[in-house]
């Protein structure tokens, strides 16, 4: 490598890490400020029509000001390409928020060029069918969105009438039956299911009249049904856009004193950063944090003091749940991706909260979260073998659905579960994991694509073929799927697959790499720190040569960008984001994982064919 000591370079990016903890001694780290959000945000402050409110509303504006990309539209992120939905809702914000404001005007004479451009004419209709067919039948997002142009008047009033209804008056059946109806909208949506689907009800000038009388008669007990699953923080999901959508289709609906909205309101306000901008959400705190320990590997993190060490077992305990949540009725065991009352319990995050205890406690695990997390995840088991993000059975629409990173992950977590607390766990539960285990290997096998790649849920690429990101799910399996190897309770035939299935998948990870030394989302994309990062974990021990080449771009980078940061995260149906921490964590996993399976490690490896 070009005069990298990759000793020298991990103490470093260590130290750069350890120092990113926060004063409870855990990772917080940092969402990328949005677009989006911020639009959102002062739109709902806006309506609001508070004299507290003024300044948030000023700085918010200004913010969206000076972040306009060149092109004349927005992006989600300051680093982000312009998109027609992202655009369409600063467009809103703009001229609501800053009517007759000089600077705006010219902004907004941008904004029109780039539409446009799109062909999106702002004086025809054709915007609700534009937004409605870019989303399909997943209303989670495009629903909001025209609600919002209808409030600030992009949209007359009329084009409500074009706008779908959602059916909030479901929201009067048991949650548990809600998989059973075709709402589109995504499990983790029902706020605005209710918010926007009573927005949208009252501002029609033309309903069937028996549903006209259901949906009236529904009003109340589905505000209520909000008021009961609104969080103490007031920010449903700990998500920016959710509750500002909330907020202002409520207050729009004539219920500003409701007491939902006074807490989103609440919420809002304090989310907002020192230079006007808002993030789509308040942290991932418990996903950085896991994913923080696991880069680090057991050999540093014993490096670190006990307090330090129980200080992160204790966090992540704490904020295992406990009982049955009030959102969407999830048992207790699992984790959400923050410590803030908004968070959901989640596969991800509960299989990173897994591995990161067993991780940080070695022998003297503390078996009842472990056996409880291990519940939990088995509880959310698809028919198809895979599992999902919140809720099973809703697969109707694909972020309820089964995904392989998800699945790759949950694989690793009851694999190595057993591994560590074989002895101590009952009988019946690591029958359980064992079928499991087995249906999930399955499902990973049946969704394997032709070329060897696993295509990820929650995260893609803004630059490449349908936003995909293949490079990092077959990167984030691999890795799963290759620490699995390592248990020696894991049955052979499965491993026979497992093995099979690596060796496509890293074929295919070697034929994306550029000619740069750098990985993307896919072959002949610009490179980034993260997916670079996790294609050579993926790779450590198994190509000597591409893994080089890959060191020698991030070093480059690094000298020329630092640990820039990049939009792959894909969150709330498709709204991206970057944190602050990832190309710190995967470059240091990277690091670990290469200096441990060195060249020496590729001669012994089983899948060594490929080097």
């Amino acid at each position: 490598m070009k005069g990298i000591n990759l000793e020298d370079r991990f103490t470093e990016l260590v130290e750069i890490l350890r120092s990113e903890r926060n004063e409870a001694g855990f990772w917080s780290g940092k969402l990328s400020s949005s677009s989006l959000a911020t639009a959102v945000s002062v739109v709902a402050l806006k309506i609001n029509n508070k004299a507290e409110d003024n300044a948030l509303v000023i700085n918010g504006l200004n913010w969206l000001l000076n972040h306009v990309n060149s092109d004349g539209g927005y992006g989600d992120t300051p680093q982000s390409k312009s998109n027609v939905s992202t655009t369409l809702l600063c467009y809103a914000a703009v001229s609501y928020c800053g009517s007759g404001n000089q600077s705006c005007n010219l902004v907004i004479d941008g904004i029109r060029t780039y539409l446009s451009k799109e062909r999106i004419n702002l004086e025809s209709r054709e915007i609700t069918s534009s937004v409605l067919a870019f989303y399909g039948n997943d209303y989670t997002f495009s629903v909001p969105i025209l609600s919002m142009l209808v409030i600030c008047g992009v949209l007359d009033s009329k084009s409500c009438d074009k706008i779908p209804q959602l059916p909030f008056e479901f929201t009067l059946l048991p949650t548990s039956w809600y998989s059973l109806f075709n709402l589109h909208v995504v499990s983790y949506a029902i706020p605005a299911l209710v918010a926007v689907g009573i927005f949208v009800f009252k501002s029609r000038k033309r309903h069937n009249p028996l549903m006209a009388w259901i949906r009236k008669k529904s009003i109340n007990h589905a505000l209520r049904k909000l008021e009961n699953i609104v969080p103490e923080s007031g920010g449903f999901l700990e998500a920016i856009p959710l509750t500002a959508f909330v907020s202002m289709c409520l207050i729009s609906s004539g219920y500003a004193n409701n007491g939902v909205v006074n807490k989103g309101i609440h919420f809002l306000q304090i989310q907002q950063r020192q230079d006007g901008s808002w993030p789509i959400d308040t942290d991932l705190s418990t996903w950085v944090t896991t994913l923080s320990v696991k880069s680090l590997g057991s050999e540093m993190i014993n490096k670190f003091s006990i307090s330090e060490i129980s200080r992160i077992i204790n966090h992540l305990e704490s904020v295992q749940s406990a009982n049955i949540h009030p959102f969407n009725q999830a048992q207790p065991g699992g984790w959400g991706w923050t410590n803030f009352s908004g968070s959901v319990p989640d596969v991800d995050d509960t299989c990173g909260a897994i591995l990161a205890l067993l991780e940080l406690q070695e022998s003297k695990v503390d078996i009842n979260p472990i056996i409880n997390g291990c519940k939990w995840l088995l509880s959310l088991q698809n028919k198809d073998g895979g599992f999902p993000t919140f809720c099973k059975g809703w697969g109707r629409l694909p972020f309820d659905s089964s995904c392989a990173d998800l699945t790759g992950h949950v694989f690793l977590a009851l694999t190595r579960s057993r591994e560590i607390i074989d002895n101590e766990m009952p009988p019946g539960l690591k029958n359980s994991i064992n079928d499991s285990i087995a249906r999930a290997l399955g499902y990973l096998w049946k969704v394997q694509e032709d070329n060897g790649c696993w295509i990820p849920l929650w995260f893609g690429n803004q630059h490449s073929k349908d936003f995909k990101n293949p490079v990092y799910g077959t990167a984030k399996v691999v890795i799963y799927l290759r620490d699995s190897l390592l248990c020696h309770l894991l049955d052979d035939n499965i491993k026979v697959n497992v093995q099979k299935m690596l060796l496509r998948a890293q074929q295919f990870l070697l034929s994306q790499q550029n000619d740069d030394g750098s990985w993307g989302g896919e072959i002949g994309i610009e490179g980034s720190i993260e997916e670079s990062a996790l294609a050579i974990s993926a790779l450590a021990g198994i190509n000597e040569s591409a893994c080089i080449r890959g060191f020698d771009w991030l070093q480059m980078e690094y000298v020329k960008n630092g640990l820039r940061s990049n939009p792959i995260g894909l969150y709330f149906a498709m709204l991206w984001y970057d944190e602050k921490l990832f190309p710190i964590i995967y470059y240091i996993e990277a690091i670990r994982r290469y200096l441990k399976n060195g060249p020496s490690f590729c001669q012994n490896e089983k899948l060594s064919g490929i080097v």
